[in-house]
């Protein structure tokens, strides 16, 4: 069923009971030409594309859990292309024009706001460096502006302009097309797709090994049995260093903890993202209200999916320092998602060393904005066996040449 304001109309008419599954639970077929590990954001974004833009449609998407319950659940949700090299900028600007037209094109209201995304400088220093990213943004053909002081106040009159302030608000730079989107929205959306396409989503299965033969990949072990696959994308972001394993070899990724917070909800107070590298903090008002705050990583590697109190502890100190209005506030909710770090901040994206296996994985901070065009690159490299322009430079063979793409500074955070 299409959704529109008929549809709508119409259940409504009869208490709302004819809308049918947003997406189907199919018994696993015994092969298909295409498996992708990993039932999020990317995974499905994948499989909705291969059937879209290249006919193919006997694909599974394989999920350990349920769909969106791991990182594109887990996130702050800010879509974003403010980065400093051309490869990193021109991938995820694609990534924020597919965003634009995504709720159209999937006939599913993915709540994009284009609120502007806001990285705020404390000092000279960080201005002069700013500065030059703004021009480098702008070489790259992204959109970005320098802020003063008053301009700053006018687009954020909440921060702590007082001359007592820890971190004085000296400016910064704006990018007015970034914003946020609904996280589940984005997910629930590409499924639904996806499965209209003809697209399996099978839900409650992990992949417990894989079976390679002279050809390479042949099949998937699974919970709910052995799965042919003529190719096999991964798409499980922290996870991916464990599936690697299961394959025979080794992804220069660590998994870390990054955490993430909502408060209670209240009135509108905020009406961009807002960064700010001294604090490490970052946060945004959702549509319900609540203050959607995050930080730096966990210390330490980890495959747990929670909080702690000394995360907590440090994000809320940072977010008063910018905001102290925010002091009485009450904390809602806490969480953590498994992010998939790279030494120089940049994806791993292509072709694995066991042969008919493709490599979707390694976004860090950055996995949720990445999203449409990850999917739309990855259906390309394994429908044409060749990777895409927009992610050529994000292979494994970088690291032997030394062409490593350092986009820590430009995650908004140091990680």
């Amino acid at each position: 069923m299409r959704y529109s304001l008929m549809s709508l109309a119409r259940e409504a008419t009869k208490g709302h009971r004819g809308w049918p599954q947003a997406w189907r639970s199919p018994v696993p077929k015994p092969r298909y030409d295409v498996v992708l590990v990993g039932g999020g954001g990317h995974g499905l974004a994948t499989a909705y594309y291969l059937a879209k833009n290249h006919g193919v449609r006997n694909v599974a998407v394989l999920e350990k859990g349920w769909i969106g319950g791991g990182n594109t659940g887990r996130n702050t949700t800010v879509v974003r292309s403010n980065y400093l090299f051309p490869e990193s900028a021109s991938f995820y600007d694609h990534s924020v024009r597919l965003y634009e037209g995504l709720s159209k094109e999937l006939n599913y209201n993915i709540m994009f706001s284009q609120r502007g995304m806001i990285t705020l400088a404390h000092s000279r220093h960080d201005l002069e460096a700013q500065r030059r990213w703004v021009n480098a943004m702008r070489l790259n053909g992204v959109d970005s502006d320098l802020l003063s002081r008053e301009e700053l106040r006018e687009q954020v009159p909440g921060l702590d302009y007082s001359p007592e302030a820890r971190f004085p608000v000296v400016g910064g730079f704006i990018q007015r097309r970034g914003g946020t989107a609904r996280h589940d929205a984005v997910a629930w959306g590409y499924a639904r797709a996806a499965d209209a396409l003809g697209v399996d989503i099978i839900q409650n299965c992990e992949v417990t090994g894989f079976d390679v033969d002279a050809d390479g990949v042949c099949a998937v072990r699974t919970s709910r049995g052995v799965i042919g696959a003529g190719k096999v994308g991964l798409t499980a972001a922290g996870h991916s260093t464990i599936l690697a394993d299961r394959l025979g070899f080794r992804l220069p990724i660590t998994p870390y903890a990054l955490q993430a917070f909502v408060s209670e909800p209240v009135k509108p107070v905020l009406d961009k993202v807002v960064l700010s590298p001294a604090t490490g903090v970052y946060l945004s008002q959702s549509d319900k209200g609540e203050l959607v705050i995050g930080g730096g990583l966990d210390l330490y590697a980890s495959y747990a999916q929670r909080g702690n109190l000394p995360t907590l502890e440090a994000v809320v100190a940072g977010m008063l320092t910018m905001f102290p209005a925010f002091s009485r506030m009450r904390m809602l909710r806490q969480w953590a998602g498994i992010v998939d770090v790279v030494h120089d901040s940049t994806p791993v994206f292509g072709p694995a060393p066991v042969k008919g296996v493709y490599l979707n994985c390694g976004w860090g901070t950055g996995g949720f904005k990445a999203i449409p065009a990850g999917g739309w690159c990855m259906a390309h490299m394994i429908a044409k066996d060749e990777p895409h322009p927009l992610t050529a430079a994000f292979g494994l063979d970088r690291f032997a040449k030394g062409a490593l793409i350092d986009e820590a500074a430009a995650s908004g955070i140091a990680h």
